[in-house]
């Protein structure tokens, strides 16, 4: 049965999910991918913020904490009252954030990291320390997952591009499952420990 977690998340209730679980998600979210995490990383984290940047970090710091960063590149539509809509919504690779995510958890109170195909040490590390989970979104379900974004708020830094930039959404059952959770544990490590042993018994044979 899965769980429901409803944003803001708290971390007593990431503490208490572990590898395996599934969820649906309520709330307020972000996306963020390549462009949006150097950015993240350049301007707030580890450096002083830029006086013309102010205005969106503040926007971030109280949007994300206890919030979640989605690892996405929508397809979206503008109407012609000026509102959004997603009309697909698959998860993108998230290895690629590998070198900023835990910073940007740890920074900005980030509850839970949405994405697929997991991610390595140093994030599994941040999950632990700051109470955050990565959670598993189903790749090839973009128009299913797109259904789930009931509603676009609003949108920082369009030009980035499109798919780059920091979409605000609303989603209401967002299906998930959790491949690394608060305590060390990652489906993906163990997934690639055990192909590793399988590949070398048949190379010994």
């Amino acid at each position: 049965m899965a769980t429901k977690l409803t944003v803001p998340i708290s971390e007593d209730e990431i503490r208490a999910l572990k590898v395996g679980d599934q969820v649906l998600l309520d709330g307020v979210i972000f996306t963020a991918r390549d462009a949006a995490h150097k950015y993240m990383i350049e301007n707030f984290v580890r450096g002083t913020c830029p006086d013309a940047e102010k205005e969106i970090y503040e926007v971030l710091k109280a949007g994300l904490k206890g919030s979640v960063l989605y690892h996405c590149g929508p397809v979206v539509k503008k109407h012609d009252d000026g509102k959004y809509e997603f009309i697909a919504a698959g998860p993108t690779t998230s290895i690629r954030e590998e070198p900023y995510q835990a910073d940007v958890i740890g920074h900005f109170g980030v509850r839970a990291v949405i994405g697929k195909g997991g991610m390595r040490d140093k994030t599994l590390a941040g999950c632990k320390e700051h109470g955050a989970v990565y959670l598993h979104a189903i790749g090839g379900a973009a128009t299913l997952i797109g259904e789930c974004c009931k509603e676009v708020l609003d949108v920082y830094k369009l030009d980035f591009g499109v798919p780059e930039a920091f979409w605000k959404i609303r989603v209401e059952d967002f299906p998930c499952v959790v491949t690394m959770d608060s305590h060390g544990n990652s489906l993906h490590t163990e997934v690639q420990a055990n192909s590793e042993a399988q590949l070398q018994k048949i190379l010994a044979k």
